[in-house]
């Protein structure tokens, strides 16, 4: 009888989570973009960054979250932090302020999975089945197909492709080095020492090559709000949540769908252009997602 009524729940939270963290995720590319344009792309990082930290504070000491009491503990969160937050965005958003176009980014970062397999078997000494591994190749072709009319090379300079390169290397790295490291640690103070340390770290650039130049309007004050809470807050801690749940190499498959989810909010609250070869893609990328998920 307890099974009977615990498989429910347990089916739920299998699909719930990643739902989650899917749709988080894929909303701040689109907030990003109606962001930048009234901000550098340091200067909206910073400003995302800065205030979710200061969020994150003032929840941990009205809450009274443990702090971790190892220093170690704390070298590790600054390096995910690093890793996972400031190199990732500053690549990204720095990539598409040299007009590295939605698609190509999108494409890039979706080879995260491939790279986070590659490094979890080296690293993590989790075995990959060819099961997997059949998903990761499926997954990324469903990306292809996503961004393919998208997709342009002649328009960016060369430094905006190697910044959304640093931006997968970002990611990559971040993932496998939090799921060794860092899963075990309470969620609320954890991402106040990231974003902090991450805060630190774009703020230099921001002031040297942006003044911190900011156009007040109401499209920058929901972004940033948005990116603090939904992104920087919420996306970052379920990311946190499934990586203590589960492998690295089934938590990075969920990048496959971003692309796909991130067309379908474009054409929703930007108006851009959503195909029938996109929706295509999106069920190759779940299916992928499928495979990469099961044994």
């Amino acid at each position: 009888m307890s099974t009977t009524t615990l498989a429910p729940s347990a089916s739920y939270q299998r699909f719930f989570w990643p739902a989650l963290f899917i749709l988080m995720w894929s909303s701040g590319y689109v907030a990003g973009k109606i962001g930048l344009p009234y901000a550098g792309p340091f200067t909206l990082i910073f400003i995302r960054f800065a205030s979710a930290a200061i969020i994150l504070l003032a929840v941990t000491l009205a809450t009274q979250a443990p702090w971790p009491t190892k220093p170690m503990v704390y070298v590790h969160l600054a390096v995910v932090g690093l890793l996972v937050q400031a190199l990732q965005f500053s690549g990204l958003y720095l990539g598409l302020s040299l007009g590295v176009s939605a698609g190509v980014s999108a494409l890039v970062v979706g080879m995260m999975p491939i790279f986070t397999a590659i490094g979890a078997i080296a690293f993590l000494n989790e075995r990959v089945t060819s099961k997997q591994v059949l998903g990761l190749m499926i997954g990324l072709f469903g990306v292809t197909i996503v961004v393919l009319d998208k997709i342009g090379v002649g328009q960016a300079q060369w430094a905006g492709y190697a910044a959304v390169l640093v931006a997968l290397l970002g990611i990559s790295a971040g993932t496998l080095y939090q799921k060794k490291f860092v899963t075990n640690i309470d969620l609320r103070t954890a991402g106040f020492i990231q974003l902090t340390i991450a805060s630190l770290a774009v703020a230099p650039i921001a002031i040297g090559s942006e003044h911190l130049a900011i156009i007040w309007t109401p499209e920058l004050i929901g972004a940033s709000v948005w990116l603090s809470l939904v992104n920087s807050i919420g996306a970052v801690s379920v990311l946190f949540l499934l990586m203590r749940r589960g492998e690295a190499t089934k938590v990075a498959g969920l990048f496959y769908l971003i692309p796909s989810a991130t067309a379908i909010m474009g054409y929703v609250v930007l108006g851009e252009t959503l195909t029938a070869l996109q929706l295509f893609g999106f069920f190759i990328s779940a299916t992928g997602v499928y495979l990469t998920t099961r044994r």
